[in-house]
């Protein structure tokens, strides 16, 4: 298995994964060939918790067209990396501390 800081690469704070939290479910940026299980015991390992269920979805990166408009060669497009994202259920009476409110 991969070092677990190679599995998690960032948590996802946005207003629904912040809703979720409550009911015990956290999102994660994590590491394109990582599978669900490597996913799960790393999210153990890391936080001391029960991992329930884990979910994953692949988002594929999207074409940008160039910033410099006029001044940009035809056919020069950038694209943003593609990303893996992890849901992750913890058990009941487990939570996972992001970040400190107040």
């Amino acid at each position: 298995m991969r070092n677990v800081y190679d599995v998690i690469l960032a948590p996802v704070v946005t207003e629904k994964t912040t809703d979720q939290m409550e009911s015990n479910t956290y999102t994660f940026i994590v590491a394109e060939a990582a599978n669900k299980i490597e996913i799960g015991k790393a999210i153990e390992q890391l936080w001391d918790v029960t991992v329930e269920d884990v979910r994953t979805m692949r988002y594929a990166g999207k074409v940008k067209r160039a910033f410099l408009g006029r001044m940009a060669r035809n056919n020069e497009k950038g694209r943003r990396p593609s990303f893996k994202k992890a849901v992750v259920q913890l058990s009941e009476g487990d939570y996972i501390e992001l970040y400190e409110a107040g």
